[in-house]
């Protein structure tokens, strides 16, 4: 199933952007960037969006403007307004569960704690696919609030930008629908 949007999670404003629980909004500023796309702010459905073209057709980038807890009303007005069944969204996220540096791809599944997906899940069911972009956990559970909305060490953030390189570089794969193909480039390091 190729993918038509990619919604990148994250929370808005300035003292936001360079926080680990962003990593949605970097993965889909860097598309924006190498696809020479423009956000514009999209009062209708809260948020920013984008548009460009692949060899696999006319894709859609959305970043909710609502904060990661209310992703979900954002990102359906989108893809209800655009007629974009969830299973061609792909949601690209920052997740506890994985090491700074490592990226997957999952189809479908729970929220896993993370509050945008579950906001997501309440209002879409869960059939997206995830980008789940891995950013470490803290140790201790009453650590992770102020972990998630902290930045990086230089170290870890070199590698956060190389797991975004990695899964930039199997985007076309993704936007095609060769997910298979996608998860093992991702998952084994070999294309």
């Amino acid at each position: 199933m190729p993918i038509q949007l990619i919604a990148g999670l994250g929370n808005p404003g300035a003292a936001s952007t360079q926080t680990r629980h962003n990593a949605g909004f970097w993965f889909v500023d860097a598309v924006a960037r190498e696809r020479r796309a423009h956000f514009q702010r999209e009062a209708k459905f809260q948020g920013e969006a984008c548009r460009f073209s692949s060899a696999a057709g006319e894709h859609w980038l959305f970043k909710p403007a609502t904060y990661m807890n209310k992703s979900g009303s954002a990102l359906q007005a989108c893809a209800s307004f655009y007629k974009i069944p969830v299973e061609n969204i792909l949601v690209a996220h920052d997740d506890l569960d994985l090491p700074p540096g490592v990226v997957r791809l999952k189809q479908g599944g729970g929220h896993g704690g993370h509050n945008g997906l579950r906001d997501i899940i309440a209002q879409l069911g869960p059939n997206f696919l995830r980008l789940r972009i891995g950013i470490g956990h803290p140790g201790k559970e009453g650590d992770v609030s102020d972990y998630v909305l902290q930045r990086a060490p230089k170290d870890e953030q070199e590698l956060l930008d190389g797991a975004l390189s990695a899964a930039h570089a199997a985007l076309p794969l993704i936007l095609g629908g060769a997910v298979e193909k996608a998860m093992q480039q991702l998952h084994t390091g070999k294309p």
